[in-house]
């Protein structure tokens, strides 16, 4: 009797071992959400620093993708990002699985992404088996800041979305679209929030509790 408990004891530890294995092959991706200005990219270079993360923006990769003379999709994301509108995910989450599975590390970023159910739907389609998503990092930053923030890099950037008619566009689709993302990852307690009105180091004082 005694035999046979410690066989199935041990047929149990194996799975269990073996489905942790598993879990842990698969890249680990922490998704970075909060509004235009919230200091997504700054807090990100922060986290890459001290905790050795690779950092992916969609927005970067997109703004990448755009500049590329040989893409056949640079014009129409040129589009969807001067007029503040969210780029179709399988454009998005092509550019990111191949960021991601290109990579030797295991341990991922992502900031702007998911920015709506479509992005979401089509993330848990294509990716859904093949990463674990830890949490959602939400950076929470009152929208007269996010506006000041953004204006002032506007100055330097050389970006066609950093004016102000192209901030209330994105604005309005970041609370139409991209909150109800983040309370759906509420729901499931994969939400950690920062508030980030302050200084960057004020600020990432506050996030490294979440990854320590």
């Amino acid at each position: 009797m005694l035999a046979i408990q410690t066989h199935l004891l041990n047929r149990s530890v194996c799975r269990l071992l073996v489905s942790v294995s598993k879990k842990m092959s698969k890249p680990q991706i922490v998704f970075v959400l909060g509004g235009p200005g919230a200091g997504k990219g700054t807090q990100c270079s922060k986290i890459v620093e001290t905790f050795g993360y690779t950092h992916l923006s969609a927005g970067d990769l997109l703004r990448a993708e755009r500049k590329n003379p040989s893409s056949k999709v640079g014009t129409l994301i040129e589009s969807y990002i001067k007029d503040g509108k969210i780029v179709p995910v399988k454009i998005t989450c092509g550019l990111l699985k191949t960021a991601i599975f290109a990579n030797k590390n295991t341990k991922f970023l992502i900031d702007g992404f998911p920015r709506n159910k479509d992005n979401l739907d089509g993330w848990n389609e294509e990716m859904g088996d093949k990463v674990d998503v830890q949490f959602v990092l939400y950076l929470d930053c009152p929208e007269e800041v996010c506006t000041k923030r953004i204006l002032n890099r506007g100055l330097t950037s050389g970006r066609t979305d950093d004016n102000v008619e192209s901030l209330k566009k994105r604005f309005q689709t970041y609370v139409n679209e991209t909150l109800p993302i983040i309370e759906h990852y509420g729901k499931d307690g994969k939400v950690r929030s920062v508030v980030t009105d302050c200084t960057p180091d004020e600020v990432f004082e506050r996030v490294r509790k979440h990854f320590s």
